[in-house]
């Protein structure tokens, strides 16, 4: 069946949903609207139900949900809403017409161009902002809460295309992560993981850090850094993290930001970033000299996506100025679509 559209919007808890946006293998993420007239904009995740036919996957989807909402920044996708309709359990978010991180890399090597160096210091800068708030992050009670993401990786980067930079599923993930092994979704994770979380170690910030890293060196260069023939293979070159210069393959960059690629990409973690905040600060200091401001990322993702822009940016006009003066028929939600990479 369908699920929803600006012009047949199908009833789900408090919200109309208008449309199936994303799918993966833990939920089904919908652009909604609220019943009560107002026209804002939601993402609602909804979990699939094979992942709720077990307790301590909710419980957890739950606990997690709860967490999320607790991160309130900048550089972090707000959760607004735990809930469950219909056996159905669903987060909702504030809604971010964009693309991810691994969608805006793919583009760039399908149209053989880089994310200009001053444009990906910005985007890893508010990545390590985003972390270090959540590593920071206290209860409560005062006491720290020690969240460290372990999913941090292209594919929960959103870049909006107003300019912004925002982590996704910020706590969700990790809550998430052996459900997800299961079902076949961390195997390409472990191009993202830092050496000791591949060796089964105790994780701190630092893991956040060096996955942060990767990042960072994969938008200068276009090149994915540990990459395998076999899953075996991969997790060796990461745990052994040899790691070249982005400048080897990328002569715009200088050594001064190989410098700190390479710091954030110690294998031995007294030589790696001790705090996400560290490496914030220093990529703040190099991007100085560049005089960025953000609207120059608003440029770039827009110029990147300019025909899937312009279509986003009808359908979200369509989804607001939908008139919704019926109560529809109460349908199921099924799987179906977009599926993620």
């Amino acid at each position: 069946m369908s699920p929803g559209a600006p012009n047949d919007p199908v009833p789900f808890g408090k919200y109309y949903l208008l449309g199936l946006i994303a799918r993966g293998g833990m939920a089904e993420v919908y652009r909604a609207r609220p019943q009560n007239g107002d026209k804002s904009l939601f993402a609602v995740k909804v979990m699939r139900p094979q992942l709720a036919r077990e307790a301590r996957f909710v419980d957890m989807f739950n606990r997690e949900g709860k967490l999320a909402m607790m991160l309130r920044n900048r550089c972090i996708v707000e959760t607004l809403e735990i809930g469950q309709h219909d056996g159905r359990h669903y987060i909702s978010m504030e809604y971010i017409g964009g693309r991810d991180l691994t969608q805006v890399l793919r583009r760039c090597q399908e149209t053989q161009q880089r994310i200009p160096v001053p444009h990906a210091v910005f985007i890893a800068a508010r990545i390590a902002e985003g972390l270090h708030f959540a590593h920071t992050l206290a209860g409560p009670d005062g006491r720290p809460l020690n969240i460290v993401n372990r999913d941090v990786s292209p594919s929960n980067v959103r870049l909006s295309y107003d300019g912004d930079v925002k982590l996704l599923d910020f706590g969700i993930a990790q809550a998430l992560m052996k459900f997800t092994s299961e079902i076949g979704i961390l195997k390409g994770k472990f191009s993202y993981m830092s050496p000791e979380q591949i060796r089964g170690m105790p994780l701190d910030a630092r893991t956040d850090v060096f996955s942060a890293g990767i990042i960072l060196h994969e938008m200068l260069t276009t090149e994915k850094l540990f990459r395998g023939d076999t899953e075996f293979a991969l997790m060796e070159k990461v745990r052994k993290a040899e790691v070249p210069p982005p400048s080897k393959f990328n002569r715009r960059v200088p050594e001064a930001l190989d410098k700190i690629v390479l710091k954030a990409l110690a294998r031995d973690l007294p030589d790696r970033y001790q705090s996400a905040k560290e490496l914030t600060d220093d990529l703040g200091a190099f991007i100085a000299q560049y005089k960025f401001q953000p609207g120059e990322m608003q440029e770039f993702v827009r110029g990147l996506f300019r025909a899937d822009y312009g279509k986003e940016a009808g359908e979200i006009e369509a989804c607001r100025r939908a008139t919704i003066d019926t109560e529809p028929e109460e349908i199921s939600i099924e799987s179906g679509a977009i599926q993620i990479d």
